[in-house]
Formats: structure tokens, sequence, C-alpha cells
């Protein structure tokens, strides 16, 4: 028991050895004067800035704002690209149909496309759920057809030969065998709801964290900007490592190599 103890903190220790060691240098980095505290001050008043915001409400405020685009936007993703990657990657004419769409698509940036949503939506929610979920349907889309296309062909093969019916099939062969990938796709998306709405929200908004960063920077407030970057950091490993056990709780049926 103690030794199991003692090999998970030394895991966690080597685990949280890098990110302590950057909070050291970025501590000392200003007050040493390697670099300039006016735009990079020590972590300590960062640190003083985060719990002020918290305080006065304006953290958690923003911070509402942000996951309730981010996640609503990153949730209608996965209800469209999962289905329609299945879709694409199982029929071959479908894909033959939607390939050259899809090509052109995926090479566009969602940030590029950015001022297009706004002049057809306005500035307001619906342009910033919407840019959330054109950016974080492709990671998920392409991975969910990639996996459907490198299903095993012999337990394809074996399962028709049982005669299972498609919906059978799907359920037993191809979900289970996609399910690694399809989450690979789903967590590059949620990276990528995270960030592309932060962009989006300084662009006319009046909450949320980009608008957080945003403001502070125009105000020369820059403790409360690296603030607001810290917690946009924070929230996407916080969601990552959810995705993470997500995945892991619908993958016990795998066998560790």
């Amino acid at each position: 028991m103690a030794t199991a103890v003692l090999r998970r903190l030394r895991a966690g220790l080597l685990r949280s050895a890098a990110v302590l060691a950057l909070l050291a240098l970025w501590e000392a980095a200003p007050r040493l004067g390697l670099v300039d505290a006016t735009f990079l001050p020590p972590f300590s008043e960062v640190a003083r800035a985060w719990w002020g915001l918290l305080a006065d409400g304006q953290l958690a405020e923003h911070t509402r704002a942000s996951l309730t685009r981010s996640f609503g936007g990153f949730a209608l993703a996965v209800l469209v690209a999962v289905p329609l990657g299945l879709l694409i990657g199982w029929y071959r004419p479908v894909a033959a149909f939607l390939g050259p769409l899809l090509e052109l698509f995926r090479n566009t940036a969602a940030l590029a496309l950015l001022p297009v949503f706004v002049l057809l939506l306005g500035i307001g929610e619906t342009s910033k759920i919407s840019i959330v979920v054109y950016a974080c349907v492709w990671p998920i889309l392409l991975n969910t057809i990639s996996a459907v296309g490198n299903a095993d062909p012999t337990l394809v093969r074996l399962a028709r030969s049982m005669d299972l019916s498609t919906p059978r099939l799907f359920q037993k062969v191809i979900l289970p065998a996609s399910v690694p990938a399809v989450f690979t796709g789903i967590r590059l998306a949620g990276a990528v709801s995270i960030l592309v709405l932060v962009a989006a929200e300084m662009i006319g908004a009046k909450a949320g964290l980009g608008y957080l960063i945003n403001a502070s920077q125009f105000n020369f407030a820059i403790p409360q900007m690296y603030a607001g970057i810290v917690t946009i950091s924070a929230i996407g490993v916080a969601f990552n490592q959810l995705l993470v056990a997500v995945e892991r709780r619908l993958s016990l049926w795998r066998v560790p190599a």
C-alpha cells in the first residue's frame, strides 16, 4: 500500500515538475531584470490579479460567458460531425459526392471566416457560437471518417458472414473500433473551441475571457491580462482531462497490448 502511494506521488511530482519550473522561471525572470516587468510581471502579481478578479465577480462572469458559448458550440459540433463522419466514412458514394466540398472548407481557417459570420449573423451570440461550431466540426469529422475507413476489414467481413444488419454492424464493430480516433478529433475540437472563441470575443463582445484579455491589454492592466490567459489555459487542461476520462470510460472493452 505504502509503495503504491509513493509511486503515485512520484509520478504526480514528475508530471508537475515542468509546470513548477516554468512558474519559477516566470517569477524570477522579471525580478532579476531578464525581462521587462512592465510587460511580463512576476507570476505572484498575476496570481494576485487573478484573485482580485475572482473576488469581485468579474472572473466568474467572464468565464461563465465563455464556457456557455464554447461548450454550446462544441456540443453542436459533436452532434453534427460524428453522425456525418460515420455516414461519409461508410458510404463511398456520399464520400465521393461531398469530398470536394470538404476539401474546400477544411482548408479555410475558421478565423478567416469570422468577418463573414459577423456580417451574416451580427456581433451577438449566434455568430460566436457558429464560428465555434464551424471550427470544431472539422477535426471531429475528419477523424471519424478516417476511423470508419480504417476499421479492420477482417472484423467487418466476419460480422457480415454472421448476417449482422448494418445497424448491428455499426454497434458491434465500427463504433467500438472508431472510439480512439473519434475521441482524438473530439479532444482537438475541445481545444479549438476555446481558442477560436477567445479570438471571436475580441470583436464586439461585452463579456467573456477574450473580452477580458483584450480590454485589459487596451487599459494596460497587464496582470489582469495574464490572469485571463492563465484561466483559459486551466480551462483547456481541465476540459481535455474530462474528455480523456470519458474516452477511457467508453474504451473499457479494449484489452491493453
